[in-house]
């Protein structure tokens, strides 16, 4: 499966946020997306989902344009930068219901074996954020998006979820933004910058430095 979106044209009131994005993800790459704070990451992931509307865009599918919001369809699963599961909810209780294996993840992340009956509410900011983190990267769609989802999170939970993202892209497109640039740009294979409202697909990093995205010398 490959991804596009083209000519996405966003307007806040009369300020344009992003003009003629264009990005392409594909089954198998990971596709990363950097940008300093308030250029639009965030809001183009909204776009793909749907819950967005821009004055324009143009998404594809395997080069057959998809008319409607892609949340309509059983494709695409989002990561948003806030907590999206209800407080209330015990774990067992989400896991079953977005149908993700229980045993799995406690088998990477031992220390939520005996919380099955805990409340999400009762966790840590850190622990929720690696939970939904999981949960939408297992889930049964075949496009991710993950905005933020190393926040607050250990470090060596950081690299197991990492180490899960190469797995599932395996049969998933997957599209991730995170302000930790570092593990943007160790895992992706394919990397966009946008800046001034445009795309730039980066092919040597060190054109990151050029665009005044990292200080000179913050790649050695």
């Amino acid at each position: 499966m490959t991804l596009e979106i083209d000519n996405v044209e966003l307007y806040f009131k009369e300020k344009r946020i992003l003009n003629g994005i264009y990005l392409k993800a594909e089954k198998g790459k990971i596709t990363g997306v950097l940008g300093s704070n308030g250029c639009g990451k965030t809001s183009l992931l909204k776009i793909i989902f749907g819950n967005l509307k821009p004055k324009y865009k143009l998404i594809r599918i395997d080069n057959k344009p998809i008319l409607k919001p892609l949340y309509q369809t059983k494709l695409i699963a989002y990561l948003p930068q806030y907590n999206f599961i209800p407080g209330s909810l015990k774990l067992k209780t989400i896991f079953n219901l977005f149908e993700v294996d229980w045993n799995h993840f406690i088998s990477l992340f031992e220390k939520f074996s005996n919380y099955k009956n805990s409340k999400f509410s009762k966790f840590s900011g850190g622990e929720r954020r690696l939970i939904e983190t999981y949960i939408i990267l297992r889930s049964n769609r075949e496009i991710i998006l993950l905005d933020e989802p190393f926040s607050h999170i250990a470090p060596l939970e950081i690299e197991k979820i990492k180490i899960l993202i190469a797995e599932e892209k395996q049969n998933k497109v997957i599209i991730v933004t995170d302000h930790m640039y570092r593990h943007i740009i160790d895992m992706s294979d394919n990397l966009y910058l946008i800046k001034s409202g445009h795309s730039k697909l980066i092919k040597d990093l060190k054109t990151l430095e050029d665009y005044n995205y990292l200080s000179i010398g913050s790649l050695n």
